[in-house]
């Protein structure tokens, strides 16, 4: 049975990690982290609190804070969702607005957004990716004063030097607690004036060559995989894609959308959806097809979903011929092979008869045996030391 149940405090809840169908038994969707901003946080809040909350895994500081009328910022599409459904769960009956983001009665933002207003209260979980946690403080330092109290929190692995060091580079002054169940909290003081710092390093900018030999310029946001280079397992995938002008193509957990890029290049009349759980990703495969195909944008989609979700429930889908795939092994802080077995799932659903899953993948992480068992076939592509590339057909 899934651990739902939250208790702390004398306060409960049902929380779950969205979606509720493909959660672990053994995952649940708060830590101790958020336990020790709860205790710390509900001793020193004001009623009259203007409260941002940073980085919220599954949205249970969204609803323990939701009286609190937060504006709560996430990179993460699923950290939405399970802030949505997690607020409808729990008796805190949320709007949502065009983008299908909540509106009320917390003001969930995505990291691309310019943050609003200036806070009495930040409260932050700290990122698994370093370079987003630089972005956000140096997106605060526009909207913080001297007067605002910033508490950070995460497991104790994770508050390193190099964190606290990013903290005082754009801040100010900072201390942590002791540690207490395998997790510690931040303590920052902005300072008057704040720390002079040069401007943000992100987005970054490199450039990349592609199958057909054009060479790219590639917008990478702080929050997006293989920021200054090409991955290996994307290189490897480029050299062995094959797009035809007729193929509707999925890029899923697409990145940058290095491989979509790819498909544009080979098949200039392709189309193309982009699809990736980060807005900050979307928003770099977005900046990534203007730069380079800009008279094939019109081609091209970008989408936040859960893995095909959002298109699986799109009542005008596209007959997608191809989605080309190089899944996660990782969600947050958590190794887990559910995210990879419900994109595959998905895309048999979505594909036409006829149509390719293709996917790109570490070889230790057997995704032979997975796609067998779903698709009843599936054709090693190419393969080399550390990666495979495997082609399922949806019969």
């Amino acid at each position: 049975m899934n651990n739902t149940h939250f208790s702390h405090a004398g306060r409960s809840f049902n929380l779950i990690r969205y979606p509720a169908n493909h959660q672990h038994k053994s995952l649940q969707a708060w830590d101790s982290a958020d336990e020790l901003i709860m205790s710390h946080c509900d001793d020193t809040l004001l009623d009259d609190v203007r409260l941002m909350i940073f980085n919220d895994d599954f949205g249970a500081l969204g609803c323990w804070y939701a009286h609190n009328q937060p504006v709560w910022i996430s990179d993460s599409w699923i950290a939405h969702r399970s802030l949505e459904e997690n607020l409808n769960a729990n008796g805190l009956t949320c709007e949502t607005g065009d983008e299908n983001r909540v509106t009320a009665p917390v003001t969930a933002l995505t990291s691309v957004d310019k943050l609003p207003g200036v806070p009495t209260t930040v409260i932050m979980k700290i990122p698994r990716t370093l370079a987003l946690l630089e972005q956000q403080l140096s997106d605060l330092r526009d909207c913080v004063d001297a007067n605002t109290q910033i508490v950070a929190a995460g497991k104790v692995k994770a508050v390193t030097k190099s964190v606290l060091a990013l903290f005082e580079k754009y801040l100010g002054p900072t201390t942590t607690s002791l540690a207490k169940k395998k997790s510690r909290l931040i303590f920052c003081t902005p300072s008057t004036p704040l720390p002079k710092v040069q401007a943000s390093a992100f987005p970054t900018r490199w450039s990349a060559k592609l199958a057909t030999g054009q060479t790219i310029s590639v917008v990478n946001h702080a929050n997006v995989f293989s920021r200054q280079s090409l991955d290996i397992g994307a290189r490897f995938m480029l050299e062995h894609m094959r797009v035809e002008n007729t193929d509707s193509v999925i890029d899923l957990g697409c990145g940058n959308g290095i491989l979509g890029l790819n498909a544009l290049s080979m098949a200039p009349e392709c189309r193309v959806t982009f699809v990736d759980e980060s807005f900050m990703a979307l928003a770099s495969a977005r900046q990534n097809v203007s730069d380079n195909f800009p008279d094939q944008l019109s081609q091209c989609r970008f989408e936040p979903s859960n893995c095909l979700e959002a298109l699986l429930h799109q009542p005008d889908a596209q007959a997608y011929t191809k989605v080309l795939c190089n899944p996660p092994f990782h969600q947050q802080n958590t190794i887990t092979d559910h995210i990879a077995w419900q994109m595959f799932h998905d895309s048999r659903e979505l594909l036409v008869t006829g149509g390719h899953l293709i996917v790109v993948a570490n070889r230790h992480l057997d995704y032979h045996v997975k796609l067998k068992r779903l698709f009843g076939g599936v054709k090693v592509l190419a393969s080399q030391q550390k990666f495979v590339i495997l082609s399922a057909a949806k019969r």
